[in-house]
């Protein structure tokens, strides 16, 4: 291929019928002579291609220069070693990108580490940090190595051989432009070696100020502005053998600025299609990506015909129970009357807005043939699937192992989805060596493990899960080699898990060798001076050392200046530099491992480890702040239009899931979708559920019911976010962006105003643009991503009902490569001040001042109009850990509840939501304020049959018949809708049990506790602090339920054992005192020791928990049983003092009124 040194004004188009004729020489002839038939285009400035003759060109004196572009044949072969000089240049810089640590924050240089090496153990993956050529540079007096492409061979820039690294070439090219070499200026090999000189490349040593926007820019957004002096277009298409017409990447044929230029008007609508729709796509009929499957009417007519009975029945039961007092025992009557209305109220606020539960279904070949199959649109069939950035949240490797994590980052590099539009970002909140080395390690397996994936269709794509799932491996495997490939895999993780769990020892051994070298070093050099001092020890900080010998800039071991967890700089690590647009398939022998990928695309995604700036006087924000930062720096990196959160514990189950959620977001409305929440699915529970921990009733049946208002809440992970909805703006069903009326400038003219491309501030009629910093900032990088992100996210403009779509084929342009410049500015926006002054945690991102951000986070989107939706897919999506012990357990919902109380008293109550927010998910988000309230009324009910049974009265005068109605209607109203609820949410009668013990549970411990957290930070401003629930990464395979018997003692246990012993102490006292009385009140014992009895069932899980393994029950046990008897004891005696004579009071049944014999 020859190029010219200037920018192409025309563009050749080879003729698809046309073989060019080769000479006896071998020598490829062109021209007329040739055979070759070449037509020729001219690129007008609308953007339109318009054929030009011979003549007209020969004619013309605007085409100074021309392009001719032969496509290869079996006998003209380009030289695979050599490249042109700009993809030299990105190479180069991509592999500095990746080869780098940078680092940087506050009043604080950033820079860029080379390092030698990332891990102790040996790189192979070209795509990883640290990866390096075998060869090394020959320039003098540099060590450098070569770099290498996308298989991990040699690159040499020049046709002379001439070996150079990356470093050298790019001054070498900057300075002379020739080559060290052969001194001669930079040449590609063409045909049979004619070569041209290389077109001038724009200098990475630009100033960034002036170089980065230009460089971080997609090629969509250089379209976009008109800005494409450093992109030749012509010869992209030609390469990825692009046509124009119904085929461009960016306008189709009647689109928008053709129709500027012909008509003098903008686009029809429906992203710039006519009103007619898409040419010669109409024979074909249009396909919805998803439907609404409503419940069946013989499950849901019956459902809500009993809530409504059972609300009459609860009404006119608490009107009688009011009318009717017991005189006998006011106090027992009003403190009963006052609970039941509250949680009558309670029961209505949880109900109604499960009036309306749906399913969905997704059709994936649907979402398949309009995206990822050849079409006029898109002819080579590429995928047009919009990108997707993954975030990964840890901060302690301690209790959150690196082993966990790592497993999670294998699941989400061996997705199942275009591997050019994924990037995986792990933020690390703990700044420590041992994750981050973690992370290289997981990054290094993914070689051998995303491949054996792909070519096996492996499920789960966790190799922990996978090797540990029971069963038959090799059902539904076709190919022979299986068996082979995965023992080899199972043995490579094997040795991964190994090095993995040798890291804390690995780093710890190295840091003691370096740091004894320093100390060596120091006293060198004391004694030398003459300073020495044999009594006074020689001071030097315990650095933490990484495995290329230079310091962690991050937290250390021993914590210094600097160096600790709330004090380090920012850091940032590329760990999978981008993939090539274009698969890369493997060998008949790939790697040590001698596996067969000669059909397997062995890219991998990119990977990039993220530890955000943290200085003492700031205020992090904890998750919401990690995940906020992560938002910022992906912005500038990839800028993928959806965002998937992550738990460090929680990893991919289902390969497909996030095809299965592009569905709603592609699908027709799928623009006012804010998020699509998966339902959480856990590993590792108890057979019995002791505690609730897969929580069925709220993920299958609430959140499915919230589905059909408008839309579940947000639960902080296994959640796939439009990244625009996050950015604080309204969506377009609110905002209708393609009629509104763009800010006039006064720089341009109307028809200027009109060609001027969409910026954040066009989305919000508050928003000036000249306070753009005051909402995201002041990196200008991050602001002219978000009008690309917003037009990417878009569903396709295939029908005539999507009035806010994107055209066909818009996203199958190649990703831009990343630049040094680019992860500098990603530095910045990740530092501890950049937050400051500005709305990120307010109205941008992920909501600070509470400890469940993610509800809040959830609410303000709902409240802005948005609307999000529930994908429970056949196969579970996402998998995740849980707390089985109790302890653990009763402090998680310890930590959700007190997140409630901070919500119902902020300005995120439902109260006082905006009218966008819809009454019955008003109603929802009400009750996640409220329901933590519930738990004082619930601790006095469950004393009241204790009490009941103490004082010989019940909380009705007496037992009659209108009361034990209204009781029986009451629950078998609650039974009957229990057994609907079960049919049309899927929920087990069990799994419902169990969640109605644990309500019980955690009503009179953790949500009691919350509610005197929360008045204390409300009322006297005392900050609470929770820590992490640790996760499990126990191997012990004998015993894998050992924690559920572990005793933790906890404050949180008192409530509710004492609950217990009250309630059993009562009953004895109530039958000893019924047996020996004279006139014996068995009506009266009998609806006491129902209700007490009733309580004690709910509370057998804790009580069972309590006794830990084979019954041995704690000490503190006794201790405090023995500490309520004596109280009661001492209680009862002091109200109720017995008489003198012993003898029996008349009517019996009082207190003190009978004696044991």
């Amino acid at each position: 291929m020859a190029t010219s040194s200037s920018v192409p004004a025309t563009k050749s188009i080879p003729n698809p019928g046309g073989a060019g004729s080769v000479s006896q020489g071998g020598r490829k002839e062109t021209g007329a002579s040739s055979g070759q038939s070449v037509k020729f285009a001219h690129r007008t400035p609308s953007g339109r291609y318009v054929s030009l003759s011979r003549d007209e060109i020969e004619l013309s004196g605007d085409y100074v220069s021309l392009s001719f572009n032969i496509p290869p044949t079996p006998d003209n072969q380009p030289m695979a070693e050599a490249a042109d000089a700009e993809s030299m240049a990105v190479k180069a810089e991509e592999q500095y990108v990746s080869n780098s640590l940078f680092t940087g924050g506050f009043n604080s240089v950033t820079r860029a580490h080379l390092m030698d090496k990332v891990i102790d153990s040996a790189v192979t993956h070209p795509q990883m940090a640290g990866s390096k050529s075998s060869s090394s540079c020959a320039m003098p007096a540099c060590d450098g190595k070569l770099m290498t492409d996308d298989r991990g061979n040699d690159i040499y820039p020049c046709c002379c051989r001439f070996k150079i690294c990356g470093e050298c070439y790019l001054d070498a090219l900057n300075g002379t432009g020739n080559c060290p070499g052969c001194k001669e200026p930079y040449r590609t090999a063409g045909e049979h070696g004619d070569t041209t000189p290389a077109p001038p490349l724009p200098s990475p040593s630009k100033n960034l100020e002036h170089n980065f926007p230009d460089r971080s820019k997609s090629l969509l957004f250089r379209r976009q502005t008109g800005d494409e002096a450093d992109f030749d277009q012509n010869r992209w298409l030609f390469e990825t053998q692009r046509t124009y017409g119904y085929g461009n990447a960016f306008w189709p044929k009647g689109g928008e600025e053709e129709e500027d230029e012909e008509d003098g008007g903008g686009g029809k609508g429906m992203g710039g299609w006519g009103e007619e729709g898409m040419p010669e796509m109409n024979d074909k009929p249009w396909k919805p990506l998803t439907r609404v499957v409503p419940m069946p009417a013989a499950i849901i007519q019956p459902y809500r015909l009993l809530m409504v009975v059972r609300f009459a029945a609860l009404f006119f039961f608490l009107g009688w129970r009011i009318q009717h007092p017991n005189e006998e025992a006011m106090w027992l009557w009003g403190m009963s009357v006052v609970c039941e209305v509250w949680f009558a109220f309670s029961w209505l606020l949880d109900q109604a807005p499960k009036l309306h539960p749906i399913n969905r279904l997704t059709d994936l070949w649907v979402l398949k043939e309009k995206f990822e199959t050849a079409s006029p649109a898109n002819p080579t069939g590429r995928s047009d699937l919009p990108a997707t950035d993954f975030f990964v949240s840890t901060a302690d490797p301690d209790k959150e192992p690196p082993l966990v994590t790592a497993n999670t980052i294998l699941s989400i590099l061996a997705v199942d989805y275009p591997i050019e539009k994924i990037a995986c970002y792990v933020s690390d909140d703990g700044g420590a060596l041992l994750t981050f080395e973690a992370m290289a390690e997981a990054a290094s397996f993914a070689n051998v493990w995303v491949p054996f994936c792909r070519k096996h269709d492996i499920e789960p794509r966790n190799p922990d899960s996978y090797f540990n799932v029971k069963g038959d491996p090799t059902k539904n495997k076709r190919r022979s080699d299986f068996v082979k490939d995965r023992r080899k895999v199972k043995r490579e993780y094997d040795e991964f898990k190994v090095r993995i769990n040798r890291l804390p020892d690995a780093i710890r051994r190295r840091s003691e060798a370096f740091n004894a070298r320093e100390e060596m070093k120091i006293l060198k050099i004391v004694k030398e001076t003459g300073d020495f001092d044999p009594t006074e020890p020689i001071k030097i900080p315990k650095a933490t050392w990484m495995a290329d010998g230079t310091h962690w800039p991050g937290t250390w071991t021993a914590p210094a200046s600097d160096h600790t967890r709330t004090d380090h700089a920012g850091i940032l690590q590329v760990m999978l530099k981008p993939p090539s647009n274009e698969p890369l398939y493997g060998l008949a022998e790939e790697g040590d491992l001698r596996m067969d990928f000669s059909d397997t695309d062995i890219r991998l995604p990119m990977l990039v480890y993220v530890s955000r700036e943290k200085r003492p006087g700031y205020d992090h924000n904890k998750k919401a702040g990690a995940m906020n930062a992560l938002v910022r720096a992906s912005a500038i990196m990839s800028n993928a239009p959806f965002i998937l959160n992550l738990d460090c514990d929680h990893y991919i189950y289902n390969s497909r899931a996030i095809r299965e959620g592009m569905c709603f977001m592609m699908d027709r409305g799928g623009e006012n979708i804010c998020y699509i929440q998966f339902p959480q699915r856990f590993e590792g529970i108890d057979p019995s559920d002791r505690y609730a921990n897969h929580n069925t009733v709220f993920f299958d049946g609430n959140m499915r019911a919230l589905d059909g208002i408008q839309g579940p809440v947000y639960v902080g992970t296994g959640c796939l976010f439009r990244r625009f909805a996050l950015y604080g703006f309204d969506p377009p069903s609110i905002t209708d962006y393609t009629r509104r009326t763009i800010r006039p400038s006064p720089d341009l003219d109307d028809a200027e105003m009109q060609q001027r491309p969409l910026t954040a501030a066009d989305f919000d009629d508050d928003l000036d643009p000249n306070l753009l910093p005051k909402r995201f900032g002041n990196s200008a990088a991050l602001a002219e991503s978000i009008p690309i992100s917003e037009f990417q996210g878009r569903p396709l403009a295939d029908h005539p009902a999507v009035k806010y779509g994107r055209p066909p084929g818009s996203l199958v342009v190649p990703r831009t490569p990343l630049y040094p410049a680019t992860v500098v500015e990603a530095i910045s926006v990740i530092s501890c001040w950049y937050e400051d002054k500005t709305e990120w945690g307010d109205r941008v991102g992920w909501i600070y001042g509470s400890v469940t951000e993610d509800v809040v986070t959830g609410y303000r989107m709902h409240n802005r109009g948005w609307h999000s939706v529930y994908c429970i897919t056949k196969r579970d999506a996402f998998r995740g850990s849980a707390p089985i012990n109790l302890t653990d357990r009763l402090h998680q919902v310890l930590r959700w509840a007190t997140g409630s109380v901070e919500i119902f008293f902020s300005r995120n109550n439902a109260l006082i939501a905006t009218r966008r927010l819809k009454f019955l998910q008003r109603i929802a988000y009400l009750n996640v304020g409220i329901y933590p309230f519930t738990s004082a009324f619930l601790l006095i009910y469950c004393f009241l049959p204790a009490l009941s049974l103490f004082s010989g009265q019940f909380i009705v005068q007496t037992l009659n018949a209108t009361f034990l109605i209204y009781l029986l209607t009451i629950s078998v109203s609650l039974i009957g809708l229990a057994i609907l609820e079960v049919r049309w949410s899927g929920v087990g009668l069990e799994e419902w049990w169990r969640n109605e013990q644990f309500w019980l549970i955690s009503g009179t411990s953790a949500h009691l506790y919350a509610v005197v957290q929360g008045l204390l930070k409300v009322m006297a401003g005392i900050e609470i602090s929770f820590t992490l629930t640790s996760k499990s990464a126990a191997e012990d395979n004998e015993d894998i339920f050992a924690d559920l018997y572990v005793v933790r003692w906890t404050s949180l246990m008192i409530p509710p054992l004492t609950i217990m012993m009250v309630n059993i102490i009562s009953i004895a006292f109530a039958f000893a005192r019924t047996i020996y009385s004279e006139i014996p009140q068995w009506s009266k014992l009998m609806g006491g020791s129902f209700f007490s009895f009733w309580v004690l069932a709910h509370m057998y899980p804790f009580a069972k928990g309590l006794m830990g393994r084979r019954g041995k029950t704690p000490t503190i046990v006794f201790v405090w049983s023995g500490l309520i008897a004596i109280t009661l004891s001492l209680l009862w005696i002091s109200i109720s003092p017995p008489k003198a004579s012993g003898t029996v009071v008349a009517g019996g049944g009082g207190g003190g009124g009978f004696h044991f014999p």
